[in-house]
Order: structure tokens, then C-alpha cells, then sequence
């Protein structure tokens, strides 16, 4: 899929994870920070879950919890999303 594929949140998310070293995490609360203003990111925070979901489906990113693979559709709590690496997450 290329860029032009996904939608705002979606690239958002990609140029994330690209941004930081090989192997380093986003938090999807930046995300959000990053689309809307202070007082609104919070509530776009079940839409920044769902479009690292289509990434992940796609093979884009993966989603952590203490380093370890986690479903996004069903993790609680804070989660990273990052690159796949070889041999893991």
C-alpha cells in the first residue's frame, strides 16, 4: 500500500515511528497531540486505535505493552507502536 493509500492518522502514525531510531516506539497519545489541538486529542484517541489497527492488519507497525506483541483491538492500558523487527515485535 502506498502513502496515498492511507488516510491523515494513518500517515501520521507511519511518520511517527519513522521519525525515531530502528527498534524505538510511539505512544498513539502523540499522535493524537499531533492532529488536534489540547483540548480535543483525547477524544480521538478510539481513532487513532483503529487506524494503528489497519497499519498493523497491514503488516505496517505493531503494538507493545512492556516490549511485548499485544492485540491493539483488546490491549488495556497504555501501548507503543513501533516498526516490526527481526526475530520480534
Amino acid at each position: 500500500m502506498t502513502d496515498s493509500g492511507y488516510n491523515a492518522i494513518e500517515t501520521a502514525i507511519l511518520e511517527g515511528v519513522d521519525a525515531r531510531r530502528r527498534g524505538a516506539t510511539i505512544c498513539p497519545s502523540e499522535v493524537a497531540r499531533g492532529l488536534w489541538s489540547a483540548n480535543e486529542w483525547r477524544d480521538h484517541m478510539d481513532e487513532v486505535r483503529a487506524a494503528a489497527a489497519r497499519l498493523i492488519d497491514a503488516g505496517e507497525i505493531v503494538a507493545t505493552q512492556g516490549g511485548w506483541p499485544v492485540n491493539i483491538r483488546n490491549a488495556r492500558g497504555p501501548i507503543r507502536l513501533g516498526r516490526p523487527t527481526e526475530g520480534g515485535p
